[in-house]
Formats: structure tokens, C-alpha cells, sequence
């Protein structure tokens, strides 16, 4: 791994672990020697980073110098906090680890103030009820969304009856009982909303429809705004 890419995940580790962090962990968690973190710190700290304590107690990263400050009211932490957390309750755990990555960088950017208001916010979303078993894995819909390609699908309606589609999918809403893709039905030529927990099976094809991503939703909503509510 190249030294810039170690020494940026170095700095993700010591947002996102319990402060402060020791070298042995830190080590453990970038797959180096300890000696090789006291490098990396030093050069962390020649480079703008004000990480504070020293081997054999831990480290604590008080100023991130990869990230400008923020400069968020307090009702404004506490409603990317919100959402934030709203998406490590419902996602699956790719998307729940992005969102905890995500609110770490965010917060080691605010000034202290907004830190402290930040590590104290008194809004959090959480989910009572279980979330649907997936049969497929949801980071290849989301894949296909981004490079807009094609998905091949088997599909279960509400009453078990299953049928193989070729979808374009559009958008992944997530809804209180389910996610769901918005998607072009190639079978059905137009727009329908396939629930993730009933897709039995789903493979990428090399079809594209780029660049149609954007103007196929947008009139899939001006037909049915409902669909994301």
C-alpha cells in the first residue's frame, strides 16, 4: 500500500477509535509494525496534524489537518447526526460503516465547540423492528445505479409468484418496512418498484443505459411523486 494511503486511513483510525488509541491497536489496525505508526505519526504531525500523546499511553487526534473546519450550527450537527444515524439503522452494514467513517470525518473537522456539541447531540434514529432479511447483496444495486448498468433479477410478488426481469435501476428508497428499487422494467417497458427482501437473485449483465440514470427518474416521480415520500 502506497505511504499516503497508509498514512490517510492512519488518520480515519484515530477519528473513528475510542481516544486515546495505542500504537499496538493502531498497528493491529493498519496491518503495520508499532514502529512503523511512530513513523507515521511523526509524519502526520510534520504535516499539520495535532495529534497529542506519546508511545505507551495512546493518541489522541485533537486538530485534523486533512480537513478544513466546519462551521455547523448546533441545530445543523444534530440533523447530520440524525441522519447519520438514521442510515446505520436502516442500511446494510457497508452503507452503516460509511456512515459511521462519514460522521467521524465531520466531526474531526468542526471547531472544538461544535466537536463538544457534536460527541453530546440528543437526537438518534433507531430501529425497534427487525429489518427484512436480503437474499441478495444491496452494494450491487447500489453498484449498478453508479456505472448504470443493467440488472438481471428473480423476483417474488406479495403472493410468491416469482419471474425473471431485466431492471435499470433507478433509486434505492428506503422505506419504514422495506428498501426498494425504483427501477425501468425491461419486461414490463416501464417504471416499477421491486422490495430488495424479495429479489431472490440478481446478477450484473453488460448492458448500459448510461447516460439515462437521471432523466428516467426524474419522470418516474413527475408519474408517480409517491414513490419517494
Amino acid at each position: 500500500m502506497p505511504r499516503s494511503d497508509r498514512l490517510l486511513r492512519l488518520l480515519q483510525h484515530l477519528r473513528t477509535e475510542p481516544a486515546p488509541v495505542t500504537a499496538a491497536r493502531l498497528a493491529a489496525l493498519s496491518g503495520v509494525s508499532e514502529r512503523a505508526i511512530y513513523r507515521d505519526i511523526a509524519a502526520l504531525r510534520a504535516a499539520g496534524a495535532i495529534i497529542d500523546g506519546q508511545a505507551g499511553y495512546g493518541y489522541t487526534l485533537t486538530e485534523d489537518a486533512a480537513l478544513p473546519p466546519q462551521m455547523l450550527s448546533r441545530l445543523e450537527i444534530e440533523a447530520v447526526i440524525l441522519g447519520l444515524s438514521s442510515v446505520r439503522a436502516e442500511g446494510d452494514a457497508e452503507l452503516a460503516r460509511a456512515a459511521a467513517d462519514a460522521l467521524a470525518k465531520i466531526t474531526a473537522a468542526l471547531p472544538e465547540q461544535a466537536r463538544h456539541h457534536a460527541r453530546h447531540a440528543s437526537l438518534r434514529a433507531v430501529r425497534v423492528d427487525p429489518k427484512p432479511k436480503l437474499s441478495i447483496d444491496p452494494g450491487m444495486v447500489r453498484a449498478a445505479m453508479w456505472d448504470e448498468r443493467a440488472l438481471e433479477i428473480d423476483y417474488a410478488d406479495a403472493d410468491g409468484r416469482t419471474s425473471r426481469r431485466c431492471i435499470w435501476p433507478l433509486s434505492v428508497v428506503f422505506y419504514e418496512r422495506a428498501l426498494t428499487v425504483l427501477a425501468y422494467c425491461r419486461l414490463r417497458h416501464d417504471f416499477r418498484a421491486f422490495r430488495l427482501d424479495r429479489i431472490q437473485r440478481l446478477s450484473m449483465t453488460g448492458e448500459s443505459f448510461r447516460p439515462r440514470r437521471a432523466p428516467l427518474l426524474r419522470a418516474y416521480l413527475e408519474r408517480s411523486p409517491g414513490a419517494i415520500r
